[in-house]
């Protein structure tokens, strides 16, 4: 995560990607996914291993189901070694990290808005009413929450600018662009663009309650996760884990700032910018069970 963002001469300049290799960035590079390859080697091998019966019900996971699904037949082609690593490999970075810094910023922008985490914590509270756990039905029966989660991708993409290449010539406001040349999409500027949000640098979550937009990549007003074909794949599991995780937080906690005197609306929200954008100062909270 540190590498990814960092600044290398060959993207921009290729016939300059030589100076990578001097100034240690590309052998950097190359020994810290070496050791994610291993990790990722480790971990299909060992299920593969553990295949094998050993009476426990429900145990399958993620790679389990993978592997199954090769094992089927069902699919056109037959997915390789590799193929199986490069899935493992866009879901835990699309969808795990992505997802924690999603959370820090949804419970800092609700503990900075008392009366929003309140009428959320109402519509959850009364879609779980007294049952002890959280079912994927009841999440598709908060809609606030849902448009808490949209407003909050809105104001804090998980990536700010979004690599691209060209794949053919395209002329651009006078400028001759090439093909494979390197191009990125300010998603930070679009989703706060005065001109299609109003209000744009506030969180107002009811903005979304019409469903005339959503993040699904079909709407260009708002790409958090990018858009078309090269979206993020993994946006479906990085929402549900964000929606179930604090649906989980705003049900049974109630939560205040550590300082007795603090107010939300003095938190710190400055944003520290690398592969993804996270809050400068990281986010405490105290939790307090709640009871009916």
């Amino acid at each position: 995560m540190v590498l990814l963002p960092a600044f290398n001469l060959g993207d921009f300049f290729p016939s300059l990607r030589w100076i990578d290799v001097l100034t240690g960035f590309i052998p950097s590079l190359k020994s810290s996914f070496g050791e994610i390859d291993a990790f990722l080697d480790q971990v299909v091998q060992q299920h593969m291993i553990m295949k094998v019966d050993d009476g426990l019900p429900n145990k399958n996971d993620f790679v389990d189901s993978l592997l199954e699904l090769r094992k089927s037949g069902k699919l056109d082609f037959e997915p390789t070694h590799k193929n199986l690593k490069a899935l493992l490999l866009d879901m835990f970075v699309g969808g795990i990290d992505s997802t924690s810094i999603a959370l820090e910023w949804v419970m800092a922008e609700l503990i900075r808005s008392p009366s929003i985490m309140k009428r959320a914590q109402e519509e959850i509270r009364r879609v779980v009413g007294t049952k002890s756990h959280i079912e994927v039905e009841d999440i598709n029966q908060m809609n606030y929450l849902k448009c808490i989660l949209e407003e909050n991708m809105r104001l804090h993409s998980p990536l700010p600018l979004l690599p691209r290449e060209t794949s053919a010539c395209v002329k651009f406001r006078g400028y001759d662009i090439p093909p494979k040349t390197r191009v990125l999409i300010n998603v930070f500027t679009i989703q706060r663009d005065p001109k299609i949000w109003d209000r744009p640098e506030e969180f107002v979550p009811d903005r979304f309650q019409d469903k005339r937009v959503d993040f699904k990549g079909l709407d260009y007003e708002l790409i958090p996760f990018g858009g078309g074909r090269r979206g993020c794949p993994g946006m479906s599991f990085g929402v549900a884990i964000a929606e179930y995780v604090i649906a989980i937080l705003l049900c049974w906690f109630d939560w205040k700032l550590p300082s007795a005197n603090a107010q939300g609306k003095d938190l710190d929200m400055t944003e520290v910018n690398a592969l993804t954008v996270f809050m400068k100062i990281p986010l405490k909270l105290v939790a307090i069970p709640y009871s009916p």
